[in-house]
């Protein structure tokens, strides 16, 4: 009988720890659909890099190369009101510095592409028609828009079209970070 009795009492054990869990589970689950559905209406205003490096299209692509720095990791090409012409992201300054394909003929032509030189603009490597976000817009859709198109920062504009701010995923991880603890 003894046996029986600490068998018995062993099992309420275990299903007592395996509710415990399951409830602690439960819960953190609920905090993190909390947050995530907090996270989501945030307005992209309030997250959005404000210092941001801003260029012409007529500067010369070693500006760019020495602006750009670990903060930095893109910049906005602007006319004179601020209105976006253009986006460059530190991965598409590497694509005009793309070594030929295997099978390529390496011509003259195609060498000289490769060098910075006094005639390199920025209106070389700037995407034309970059995929934006509206600065009244809330984090959810920022982030649908990064997951659909792989991009992973976005200049905001105000309905004008002016560039009012950037906004790249470090600063979404960081309001993660600050919800969650």
């Amino acid at each position: 009988m003894p046996r029986e009795n600490s068998k018995n009492a062993k099992a309420k054990k275990i299903t007592i720890i395996r509710s415990k869990r399951k409830l602690l589970q439960l819960k953190r689950k609920e905090e993190l659909s909390h947050n995530i559905h907090y996270i989501s209406k945030v307005p992209v205003r309030v997250v959005m890099d404000r210092d941001f490096l801003i260029l012409s299209p007529d500067d010369p692509l070693q500006k760019l190369v020495q602006n750009l720095n670990d903060e930095e990791t893109s910049a906005v090409v602007v006319d004179k009101d601020g209105r976006l012409l253009g986006f460059i992201t530190m991965k598409d300054l590497l694509h005009f510095f793309e070594p030929p394909r295997r099978y390529s003929i390496a011509s003259v032509g195609l060498l000289r592409r490769y060098s910075i030189n006094r005639a390199s603009r920025v209106e070389d490597i700037m995407v034309k028609k970059p995929i934006t976000i509206n600065v009244n817009d809330d984090l959810g859709r920022a982030i649908k828009i990064m997951l659909e198109t792989g991009k992973h920062h976005l200049p905001v504009l105000d309905d004008e079209g002016r560039v009012r701010g950037v906004l790249e995923v470090k600063d979404i991880i960081r309001l993660i970070r600050i919800v969650s603890t």
